[in-house]
C-alpha cells in the first residue's frame, strides 16, 4: 500500500473503535433508560425479526431505486439518523435538549453532505443502533444474527449480486449508509458529485457508477460498472489515483453488537476500563473485529468489492469466544445455550 492508503487504513480503524466504544459507552444507559425494545433479550426468535426487518428493508430500497423513489430513501434514511442520534444525545442530555443536535445532524445531511457530515452522522447512527441491538440481543440471538449476516452478505454480494446494485443506487444520495474514508485531506464529496467538475454521469465517472459499499462492500469511488471481468480491470484505477473508498456502515455496526452483547449479557469479570463497561470477550470480540478489518482492507485496496461480514463479523465471534474461553467461561455458556437450556 502507499502512505495514503495507509492513512486511510487508520482513518477507517478509528471510524470503527469509534462505534464499538461509543455502544460500550451507551450500553449502561440505554438499560438504565429502559431502551430495550424486546422483552426476553435470551429469546433467539429476536433474531428472525430484525432479519426479516433487514431482508425487507434491502427489497424496499432496490424496488425504490428501480421506479426512481430514491429522494423518499434520502428522506427515510436522515430521519432515522435524527432518531438514532437523538438516543445517543438523549444519554448525556434531557431528551428535549437533545432533540436540538438530533435535528442539527439531519439538517448537516440535507443542506451539505459532506464526506465529514455523513461519518460523523454514521458513527451517531452506528454507536446508537450497536448499544440499541446489544442490549436487546443475548449471546445466542447475537452469534444468530450475526452468522446469518455473513452468509447473507456473502451470497448477496458474489452470488445474486443484488448488494451491488443496491450499493449503485445508494452512492448518489450521500447518505450515511456508508462510512467514508478519503485518501486526502483536500477530497470532498460534493465535488466529486458535481457535474461541473467532471462526474457527468453521462460521462461514466459519476460515483454512483461505481461498485460502491453496502452491506459489508468496499471499493473505490472511481471504479466503473463493467460487464465482464476483463473489462472490470481495465476500469480499476491505479492505487495512486484513488481519492476515497467507502464502507457500509453495516460492517461498522454488526460485529459492533457482538461486543455490545458481550459486555452486556457475558459472565466473564468486568475488566477495570472508566467511562465504559469492557469485559474480555468484548475486548476480543474488538479486536477479531478490527483483525478482519485489517484483511478486508488489504484485499480491496486492490480495487475490488468484497463481501465484508464475514470476515469483520467471523472476527468478532471468534474474539468473543476466545475472550469467554480464556475467562473462565464454560463453552456452553459462552454460545448462549446454558439460557436455553
Amino acid at each position: 500500500m502507499f502512505p495514503r492508503e495507509y492513512r486511510g487504513v487508520v482513518f477507517a480503524v478509528g471510524l470503527f473503535l469509534v462505534v464499538q466504544l461509543g455502544a460500550l459507552a451507551l450500553v449502561p444507559e440505554f438499560t438504565e433508560s429502559g431502551y430495550q425494545p424486546v422483552e426476553d433479550p435470551q429469546d433467539p426468535t429476536n433474531s428472525l425479526v430484525y432479519i426479516v426487518a433487514i431482508v425487507a428493508m434491502t427489497g424496499l430500497m432496490l424496488a425504490a431505486f428501480r421506479y426512481e423513489f430514491d429522494w423518499a430513501i434520502r428522506l427515510l434514511i436522515v430521519g432515522v439518523s435524527a432518531w438514532l442520534s437523538w438516543y445517543v444525545f438523549a444519554a448525556f442530555a434531557p431528551p428535549l435538549l437533545a432533540a436540538v443536535p438530533a435535528i442539527a445532524v439531519a439538517v448537516g445531511l440535507l443542506v451539505h453532505p459532506e464526506w465529514y457530515v455523513i461519518d460523523a452522522a454514521g458513527v451517531l447512527m452506528g454507536a446508537g443502533a450497536a448499544g440499541l441491538f446489544g442490549i436487546s440481543f443475548g449471546i445466542l440471538p447475537a452469534l444468530v444474527l450475526l452468522t446469518f449476516l455473513a452468509v447473507y452478505d456473502a451470497i448477496s454480494v458474489y452470488g445474486t449480486e443484488h448488494m451491488l446494485s443496491l450499493a449503485e443506487g445508494v452512492m448518489d444520495l450521500n447518505i450515511p449508509v456508508v462510512l467514508v474514508i478519503p485518501l486526502s485531506l483536500s477530497y470532498s464529496l460534493l465535488e466529486e458529485d458535481d457535474p461541473a467538475d467532471g462526474n457527468d454521469p453521462a460521462d461514466g465517472n459519476d460515483p454512483a457508477d461505481g461498485d460502491g459499499v453496502d452491506g459489508g462492500e468496499i471499493d473505490d469511488e472511481t471504479d466503473g460498472v463493467a460487464g465482464d471481468e476483463a473489462d472490470h480491470a481495465a476500469d480499476v484505477p491505479d492505487i495512486e489515483e484513488r481519492d476515497a473508498f467507502f464502507i457500509g456502515l453495516g460492517d461498522a455496526v454488526i460485529p459492533a453488537v457482538m461486543v455490545a452483547s458481550a459486555a452486556t449479557f457475558s459472565s466473564a469479570p468486568a475488566l477495570s476500563v472508566p467511562f465504559i463497561g469492557l469485559n474480555l470477550p468484548a475486548l476480543l470480540a474488538m479486536g477479531g473485529t478490527l483483525a478482519g478489518l485489517l484483511v478486508l482492507l488489504r484485499w480491496v485496496m486492490k480495487g475490488r468489492p468484497h463481501a465484508g461480514l464475514p470476515l469483520l463479523n467471523g472476527g468478532a465471534i471468534g474474539g468473543y469466544l476466545l475472550g469467554a474461553l480464556v475467562a473462565g467461561v464454560p463453552l456452553v455458556e459462552a454460545l448462549g445455550l446454558g439460557v436455553v437450556f
